[in-house]
């Protein structure tokens, strides 16, 4: 099983947590770590990492209200959204760039103090993203500025997940580092909860044009107390077991990039969890989740409140399955399930999305065409007033059980793939580039694919522009499940402190 993984160095281990221990070897084992300590472990690496998410995610969440501000309010409401996923899209770009430069840092100095650093860069440049003036007052420079922020969360993010990941892989026991580390997974999609329900709360109580002209900035503000709260728990951690024990005896890498990258063996496998794996995944998390309700607002047009009850009801039921499929790849192996999870999004994701059409119900006009003062057209305004939405979260729930399958067991097969003095480094770049660059880009490239598709001279393709956004996730989760059949292997259970497997 384990004779595809690459040589590792004996005992790559780490210093004790909470002082001194008798017997070397069972003090750096991450077999011999309590389980009151895994769990705090788990709990100080998920509350950062889920604010780290909520900071990334509210910018898309409130991208039809952002696009007037960063583009001006006269421009047309197509080429605002389009212009706000574009800006959103600049921070999945980074991230990759940032698993490299937090990577290395992560593998040299440490996997506590960079993800430290990762936060503090988050949220400092969320909170900043509140306070920007806009188009109307600045011009230009407004979307510089946020675009530069979203660069630096880019960066931060792309750091944040291999920590965590990484963090939490090295104190578990080998026989449940896929149950421990499906708790990590779940970060990100509460992180997407999270900021909705910030979102609605406070639409809510401040009301719809006090929301739309200021109120808009509080969700962002409101970064500022929550990294504060994480870091004062981040911080009293200790360096994992695996890697503190390494550092102490001078045996963690001195250029993980060339380790990691140069090394045709550490490169192939890079390569493998890239293209069979995290590319796949990427993209059915970001149509499950993200595009969906996008999809929701902007094409089927339902009101902002029935599109978050309908996406939060169906995140709340399906996130104990992280839990489940990451445990159940302890015992079955982690292939299975995420080739099953990319199997299923190839297949069902048209016709659910099809299905949440037809449930979404017939258009009203609620705002009739008008002209402005300055004479230009103002087109009507229409909304989805009888959705039927008991189905539309059924099948939302498909669509996030999917994401569930294919991402619960991922952190644990990437964790087993890579060596301790480069598996920060060795898997964070395929992360992020299967999830910042592949997924990041489903709401900007499915929403002009619908756009185009709409524009279209054909009467069939401009029959079904709504779907014809998804040709393009669809089309990378197939191509990656053939990838991952041919060319992944089953790993599980793989002993990190005997690092004796053979590439």
């Amino acid at each position: 099983m384990n004779e595809k993984l690459p040589q590792r160095d004996a005992y790559a281990g780490a210093a004790p947590l909470g002082g001194a221990a008798a017997d070397d070897a069972v003090a750096h084992d991450n077999n011999a770590v309590s389980t009151s300590k895994i769990w705090q472990v788990i709990t100080a690496s998920s509350v950062g990492t889920v604010i780290e998410w909520y900071d990334f995610y509210i910018f898309g969440s409130l991208a039809a209200i952002i696009g007037p501000v960063l583009f001006g309010s006269t421009g047309k409401i197509e080429d605002t959204i389009l212009g706000t996923l574009a800006v959103f899209g600049a921070g999945f770009v980074v991230r990759p760039f940032g698993a490299l430069f937090f990577g290395r840092i992560g593998d040299m100095i440490g996997r506590k103090y960079t993800f430290l650093l990762t936060l503090l860069i988050m949220g400092g440049a969320t909170f900043v993203t509140g306070l920007i003036p806009s188009y109307d007052k600045i011009g230009i420079a407004a979307p510089i500025i946020v675009t530069l922020l979203r660069l630096l969360q880019g960066l931060a993010l792309g750091g944040e997940y291999g920590g965590a990941t990484t963090y939490v892989a090295e104190h578990s026991p080998d026989n449940k580092r896929g149950y421990y580390t499906s708790f990590i997974q779940i970060t990100a999609t509460a992180g997407l909860l999270l900021s909705i329900l910030v979102i609605i709360v406070t639409r809510k109580t401040m009301g719809e044009e006090a929301f739309k002209e200021w109120g808009w900035r509080i969700p962002f503000l409101l970064s500022g107390l929550l990294v504060i709260a994480s870091y004062y728990i981040r911080r009293k951690l200790h360096e994992s077991p695996l890697f503190a024990k390494a550092k102490s005896e001078g045996k963690t890498s001195t250029n993980p990039l060339r380790e990691s990258f140069v090394n045709p063996v550490n490169r192939r496998l890079v390569l493998i969890s890239l293209f069979g794996a995290t590319m796949g995944q990427g993209v059915v998390w970001y149509t499950g989740q993200f595009y969906a309700y996008s999809f929701m607002q902007n094409t089927l047009k339902l009101d902002l409140v029935d599109a978050s009850m309908v996406l939060c009801i169906a995140l709340v039921l399906a996130t104990p399955f992280f839990v489940y499929f990451g445990s159940l790849s302890d015992r079955i192996g982690r292939k299975k399930i995420i080739m099953m999870g990319l199997l299923c999004g190839a297949l069902f994701t048209f016709p659910i999305f099809y299905g949440l059409k037809q449930f979404s119900g017939p258009l009203t006009e609620v705002t009739a065409a008008t002209v402005d003062a300055t004479g230009k057209a103002v087109p009507a305004v229409m909304k989805a007033l009888s959705p039927n939405l008991f189905a539309m979260t059924a099948l939302t729930f498909c669509l996030v059980l999917f994401v569930t399958m294919a991402y619960g067991p991922i952190a644990a097969y990437l964790v087993e793939l890579f060596p301790t003095k480069v598996r920060y480094t060795s898997l964070s770049l395929p992360y992020h580039i299967g999830n910042g660059v592949f997924g990041g880009f489903v709401p900007l490239i499915a929403t002009a694919l619908t756009l185009r598709a709409a524009a279209s001279d054909t009467p069939f393709i401009k029959e079904h522009s709504t779907l014809a956004g998804l040709i393009y996730p669809v089309s990378i989760a197939l191509i990656c499940w053939f990838i991952g059949q041919a060319m992944m292997k089953d790993v599980r259970n793989v002993k990190l402190m005997d690092d004796n497997g053979q590439q």
